[in-house]
């Protein structure tokens, strides 16, 4: 349970949202992220090998959102195979800008075109007159909480569905007035919104800023969790980690998954791959790491 001054502020949620739930019911299993560097090797795997692909994809509607000709074709292939979730970049949460309500409209379109499940967007802003070309995290404070929460209701409001919000990585934390975990329960509770939780994001964090991952992990409310992401970084330095998507996950995360798990149940997991996409075996094979450990807490349940 969050512990900070800003859980006290008052729930201010509508009326619209009583019966809105993200339609997860349908996403189980491994998902991976679809990227057009692999959409070559993926065919191939649907016509030799269709029993390792992956229950669900993810896709980012900033990068597909009004393609014609093949892509459209592509993704229209993709959502009518696989439970398909969608994860923004440019809506800038957090941002001062207004909101772009055009393109929340037309998020919405595509969704309803695509029958896509749900959509989440990271914690943070990415405009400030103009796109930042980052995500950049807010201050963790009482009025950074009313802010990036009234505007979370606006687009629920918009979309007519819930979104959730992911836990971003950070590197030079603002001055704040509570903890990252406090920050994210105030805002999830105040916004009435659900929680994509970046197992990644946890560990590059706790590492970079000093506190235990596990800690955070187990103060996340399990009724929030929509599903998870997991990925790869690079280690810059001995005391500084850098959120790639460029890499293999490493062993220390992997065991945070499993310990999320353990606090949580099994969740829809995702695999990020962004950059140095490897082979699609190598992608494969690490889905089935994913499955193994779900597979595993859903044998010590029984």
């Amino acid at each position: 349970m969050c512990r900070c001054s800003a859980c006290n502020i008052k729930n201010k949620s509508t009326a619209y949202l009583i019966n809105m739930t993200i339609d997860t019911e349908k996403v189980t299993g491994a998902g991976l992220g679809l990227r057009r560097g692999l959409l070559e090797e993926w065919h191939e795997l649907e016509e030799k090998q269709p029993e390792l692909l992956p229950d669900f994809i993810e896709v980012t509607p900033d990068n597909w959102m009004g393609l014609g000709g093949r892509y459209a074709r592509e993704m229209r292939h993709f959502t009518d195979r696989y439970p398909t979730l969608s994860h923004g970049l440019s809506l800038s949460l957090g941002g001062p800008d207004p909101l772009d309500t055009k393109f929340i409209d037309r998020l919405g379109r595509f969704m309803d075109e695509y029958n896509i499940t749900s959509f989440s967007e990271h914690l943070s802003y990415c405009t400030d007159g103009g796109h930042l070309y980052d995500l950049l995290p807010l201050p963790f404070t009482g009025e950074a909480v009313e802010h990036v929460s009234s505007r979370i209701r606006a687009v629920q409001e918009q979309l007519g569905r819930r979104i959730a919000i992911e836990n971003v990585s950070f590197y030079a934390a603002p001055e704040g007035e509570m903890s990252e975990i406090d920050f994210l329960n105030a805002v999830l509770s105040e916004a009435d919104c659900d929680l994509l939780l970046d197992v990644n994001n946890v560990y590059v964090n706790s590492h970079n800023h000093a506190y235990d991952a596990h800690d955070f992990i187990s103060a996340v409310p399990t009724e929030r969790i929509s599903w998870l992401h997991m990925a790869g970084h690079l280690q810059e330095a001995p005391d500084l980690i850098i959120d790639t998507h460029g890499d293999s996950v490493v062993d220390p995360v992997w065991d945070l998954l499993q310990y999320t798990y353990s606090c949580h149940g099994v969740q829809p997991t995702l695999l990020e791959r962004d950059f140095n996409l490897p082979p699609m075996h190598e992608l494969i094979d690490e889905l089935a790491i994913i499955r193994q450990y779900q597979q595993g807490v859903s044998s010590d349940a029984a």
